[in-house]
């Protein structure tokens, strides 16, 4: 059985996460008491089949603190489940956001009251969920994203994770927007020659030929490719070998455009070839 617990203060995106793993074949179920997570898993096994069923269940700030302070416990007897594979995802952003998204939708917040108010609602929720926050496997910002960009990063780290093992993300970035909060490794290699200031390439990306040629000529630039790639390559599946679900590589430069998009197409094309579960994504191209 493939499960995916999905947490996150409120307005972070659950319900987005939820339609797109429904569209995608999951049964999902919403705002579910903790407690009864092992006994529906048993029902769902039951009537869905261990094998093919694929389970989302969204476990938030509406519980009891009681049962959300039990939530590491019964994580551990999921996973002590030998026909189940669980991953826990987790979005959030940033407070101002959250705040700007419950003022924009006139939504109320499920811990707000008359004697607490959105912005402390908003504080005391991240305490509350702090005990699923630090099982996640896979935590997810929304702060930047819009509703198509959070679809596409989500069928791109959950549903084409197909089976149990590490799922590796190449990732490109601008440092001028900020370093990705999900990175576990962060190279910068604003060092390297910048296509931007050949005028006759800067309207072109790391993916097209005429920066792809233009980089491939620097020595700088292969140089650090080989330096980077065979770190990654002793160092990744140790990675994996800790029982990772999922490890993102960051590649930044100034604008995200150029060198940090020709360099982690690069890095993933290779890491394919010695690693099972590789996926490449430019985020400033999105």
């Amino acid at each position: 059985m493939r499960l995916i617990i999905v947490s996150g203060r409120s307005g972070s995106g659950k319900s987005t996460a939820l339609g797109v793993l429904e569209d995608n074949g999951f049964y999902c179920i919403d705002n579910l008491p903790a407690g009864l997570l092992l006994e529906l898993i048993e029902q769902a096994a039951l009537h869905l089949g261990q094998q093919q069923a694929q389970l989302a269940i969204s476990i938030d700030a509406r519980n009891l603190p009681s049962q959300l302070e039990r939530f590491a416990d019964l994580l551990s007897d999921v996973r002590a489940q030998p026909h189940i594979h669980c991953d826990v995802l987790y979005l959030d952003a940033d407070d101002v956001t959250l705040l700007k998204r419950f003022s924009e939708t006139r939504r109320r917040h499920p811990l707000t009251s008359e004697t607490c108010a959105l912005a402390e609602a908003v504080h005391d929720e991240e305490q509350l969920l702090k005990p699923i926050a630090d099982k996640a496997d896979l935590r997810i910002d929304t702060t930047k994203l819009n509703l198509h960009q959070l679809r596409d990063i989500l069928r791109l780290r959950l549903l084409n994770r197909t089976e149990p093992g590490t799922a590796f993300l190449v990732e490109s970035f601008g440092f001028k927007r900020g370093v990705p909060v999900e990175a576990d490794l962060v190279f910068d290699v604003r060092c390297l020659p910048n296509p931007y200031w050949k005028l006759e390439l800067r309207e072109y990306s790391g993916l097209d030929r005429p920066v792809i040629d233009y980089l491939t000529a620097q020595p700088d630039v292969e140089e650090l490719y080989q330096d980077t790639l065979a770190y990654l390559e002793k160092w990744l599946p140790r990675f994996a070998a800790g029982n990772r679900a999922y490890v993102t590589v960051a590649i930044g430069c100034t604008g995200g455009q150029h060198r940090s998009v020709y360099l982690a197409e690069r890095l993933g094309q290779a890491l394919k070839k010695c690693l099972k579960n590789v996926q490449v994504r430019h985020r400033e191209l999105s």
